[in-house]
Parts: C-alpha cells; sequence; structure tokens
C-alpha cells in the first residue's frame, strides 16, 4: 500500500472521532494547572494574568474562525458528518481561497491555547505533535474523497491554496452572505463545549490558589448564561424554521 494511502485510510478511521482529540488532554490540563502556575510564581501575578489572557483569545480566536468560516458556506460542506465524506459542492472562495482547511486550523488554534494555559510547555509541544498526526491523516482522507469527487477542479484549487497556513494574497470573496442563522444553528454546540472547557481550567486554576468560587461568582454565572441560551437555540432549532437559511 502506497503511504498516501495508508494515511488516508487512517484519516478514514480517525474522522469519525475528529471531535474528541482534546478529550484525552482534558486530564493532564487540569492536573498540570492543579500543579501551581510557573508564570505566576516567577514573573508575578500580572503577568499570569495577561499570560492566561493571550491563552484564552487564541481559544477565541479559533471559535471566530469557525463562525466565520462556517458563515459563508453552503449546505452539506465544512459539516460535522462524522460516519461518510459529504461535499455536494466546492468551497473556494472567502476563507476557502487563501487556506483549504479553515475548521482545522481554527480546531488547532483551540486546542493549542487551552494546552498553553496550563504554563507546561511540554503538554503544548505534544498536543501540536498530535494535532500535526491527527490532522495530517483526516486531511489526507478527506482529499482522497474530493479529488475523486471533483478531480481537476480539485487539483487546481489545491495546487494554489495552502493545505494549513493562509496565503492571504490568494484572497476571493465569498461568493455567498454571510449567515449568522447558520452560524447559530451549526456552532452553538462548539460554543458550549469552548465555555465548559474554560469554566473547569479557571474553575481548577482559583481552586489550586486556595481562592473560594463564591468570592469569584462570575465564572459560575456566565455558565449559567451560556447552558440558558444552549436550551433555547435548542428549542428554536427543533420548534422552529427560524434558523433554517435556504442553501446552507
Amino acid at each position: 500500500m502506497l503511504l498516501n494511502d495508508h494515511l488516508a485510510d487512517t484519516g478514514e478511521t480517525l474522522f469519525r472521532w475528529r471531535s474528541f482529540v482534546l478529550t484525552a488532554f482534558i486530564p493532564v490540563i487540569v492536573f498540570a494547572i492543579w500543579m501551581g502556575e510557573p508564570i505566576e510564581l516567577r514573573f508575578g501575578e500580572t503577568a499570569n494574568t495577561i499570560y492566561e489572557l493571550a491563552c484564552i483569545g487564541l481559544v477565541f480566536a479559533g471559535v471566530a474562525l469557525r463562525a466565520y468560516t462556517v458563515g459563508f458556506v453552503p449546505a452539506n460542506t465544512s459539516g460535522r458528518n462524522r460516519k461518510t465524506q459529504v461535499a455536494d459542492s466546492l468551497n473556494t472562495t472567502g476563507i476557502y481561497s487563501v487556506v483549504r482547511n479553515p475548521l482545522y486550523l481554527a480546531n488547532a488554534l483551540g486546542y493549542v491555547g487551552a494546552a498553553l494555559y496550563s504554563q507546561w510547555l511540554s503538554i503544548a509541544v505534544v498536543m501540536v505533535i498530535v494535532l500535526v498526526l491527527y490532522f495530517e491523516r483526516i486531511i489526507a482522507a478527506e482529499e482522497r474523497f474530493l479529488l475523486r469527487k471533483f478531480g481537476r477542479d480539485y487539483s487546481a484549487w489545491a495546487q494554489r491554496t495552502p493545505a494549513f497556513f493562509p496565503h492571504w494574497s490568494n484572497w476571493t470573496p465569498p461568493t455567498l452572505r454571510f449567515s449568522w442563522r447558520t452560524v447559530l444553528r451549526r456552532e452553538h454546540s462548539s460554543w458550549l463545549g469552548t465555555l465548559v472547557l474554560l469554566y473547569i481550567l479557571e474553575t481548577v486554576s482559583m481552586l489550586s490558589e486556595g481562592d473560594h468560587l463564591a468570592d469569584h461568582p462570575w465564572p459560575t454565572w456566565l455558565m449559567l448564561v451560556a447552558f440558558a441560551l444552549q436550551v433555547i437555540i435548542l428549542l428554536v432549532k427543533r420548534n422552529t424554521t427560524l434558523l433554517n437559511v435556504e442553501g446552507r
């Protein structure tokens, strides 16, 4: 078997589990945070706060990139399907004109941001290595599928568009208008998952420093609001067509 075929075959299996890469790292990150924050110990509380905000900013940059990507794509592309590959059309404009895998780039920003939040460089390095190996195989599987379906059109686009690191000079305006309704319908669970993860990390950080949650109620209130919004969005999705957009 050729190496590319082997990578693609492995990627087909990993494709079904691509949303759960970070799960295995959560206990490790939590343990690292519980063991203390070396930046605060060496450089003080202000430096620690700036560092944590930068990590959180990296996570939300990934969230924003996902929202921007999903807001422009047509139906049956860039989806959350896990069992089989789905692509009714080839996205080549907007963010897809500068990078072929913007959603995986967005996920990588979030994963690395969470790993860096632990303040253990070794965890971040291992995370990057895992992501490279993981995404390389999934992307190989998706590229094989798209090449078989779209042939020369895919080859031409792939030849001029980087797989992972954006080439901004290639920018072509998106063909569709941005749809917030599509983003809400498709991304609300990702937003909740991100907030839950950050809540866990921040709570562990406070407890490791001997703080009481009652003295810092804002994370808990934020989570309650997030869960309430999640329930509202789910009810709207299941009982109305408010978030449905034709062709999205």
